[in-house]
């Protein structure tokens, strides 16, 4: 198992706490990576949004790709797995500027392909928005254009989003055959397009035995396309206590978010651009992701347990998210990544 986290670019993920101890600052996030490396972290998610969901939107946030620019520069083992938006993103000039950053990284940068779901970012930030399967058929031909740019000496491409000719992209990433192409999504059309365009897929929180079965039906598609099997990763949020009601306390205080919390309204957009097999409900909504349905909170030992599970179900990757992150990943990495890996030898 590898253990990924989430940047936290947003300074926190819980939508009914202000002020987490976690300043949306590159000082902040720049700490968090260099100790990541050090305590057993494999992988950060660093999410781009350009307006602030967890706090609201007049909260600071980070630029994602110019964080990750950085981050590679300071760090040197870590996976820095960046969001990419391919409506915010002409694809021939983004393959350009990801392969820079793959080789500050030496071959340490990843994607993770998102499909945009905020009708009002884009708005305010004077990009057309399109309905849900427009979204993922311009991802398609966004793909096409990234990947031929990275491997091809020249590259040409028309289609109905993006017509690019004669592309030349010098240097290549150094990362082989490619940076690894993540994405998530449980429509139909995002299944169909994960399937035959990306390396890993990645979910929203739920349990091994429900994760399991997504794996397999990937799996499925995959094969049928005659391709090799993926990678699989899974969202959790994670709360690691000896004491029972020390973890009940924690999720009481975590998950009280109420309709004058500061994200509120962009959980109605969220639910209004999205299409999720499961409803999501509020509480849950208050630590994103599905987060909680992982059921990565209990004791070291019912953790560990469920990890385990996890890597049983066909589960690669964990991404984790926790308050405040500093501290809470220290006590995971203590409690469940040194023992699992101490078994594991």
């Amino acid at each position: 198992m590898r253990f990924g986290y989430w940047m936290p670019v947003f300074g926190g993920w819980l939508r009914n706490v202000e002020d987490e101890r976690m300043d949306a600052s590159f000082a902040y996030n720049k700490k968090l990576a260099r100790r990541s490396e050090q305590i057993g972290f494999d992988l950060t998610l660093i999410a781009e949004l350009f307006l602030n969901d967890i706090k609201g939107i007049s909260a600071p946030c980070l630029d994602a790709w110019s964080t990750a620019a950085a981050l590679a520069a300071v760090t040197e083992s870590l996976e820095l797995m960046v969001a990419v938006r391919p409506t915010f993103h002409q694809p021939a000039i983004f393959a350009k500027q990801a392969a820079n950053v793959d080789r500050i990284s030496n071959g340490r940068l990843s994607l993770n392909v998102v499909s945009s779901w905020w009708s009002d970012e884009a708005r305010r930030y004077g990009v057309h928005f399109e309905q849900h399967d427009d979204r993922y058929g311009r991802t398609a031909e966004w793909l096409s254009i990234v990947d031929g740019a990275w491997s091809q000496p020249t590259f040409s491409y028309t289609g109905k989003h993006y017509r690019v000719q004669d592309v030349i992209l010098e240097p290549k990433p150094v990362r082989k055959p490619r940076p690894v192409i993540y994405a998530g999504g449980e429509s139909p059309a995002a299944k169909a397009l994960i399937s035959s365009q990306c390396d890993a897929y990645v979910m929203h929180g739920d349990a091994p035995a429900r994760v399991g079965e997504k794996v397999a039906d990937m799996e499925q598609r995959r094969a049928k396309l005659g391709l090799p099997s993926m990678t699989y990763g899974v969202a959790g949020y994670t709360v690691v206590r000896d004491d029972p009601a020390e973890v009940e306390r924690e999720l009481a205080r975590i998950t009280n978010v109420a309709p004058d919390s500061p994200g509120y309204h962009n959980y109605q957009d969220w639910l209004a651009n999205t299409q999720l097999e499961n409803r999501v409900t509020l509480e849950e909504y208050s630590v994103s992701n599905r987060g909680l349905r992982s059921g990565l909170c209990g004791s070291p030992w019912q953790v560990q347990d469920q990890v385990v599970a996890f890597e049983k179900a066909g589960i690669d990757l964990l991404l984790l998210q926790c308050s405040p992150q500093l501290e809470e990943m220290e006590r995971f990495a203590e409690a469940v990544i040194a023992p699992l890996r101490t078994r594991a030898a």
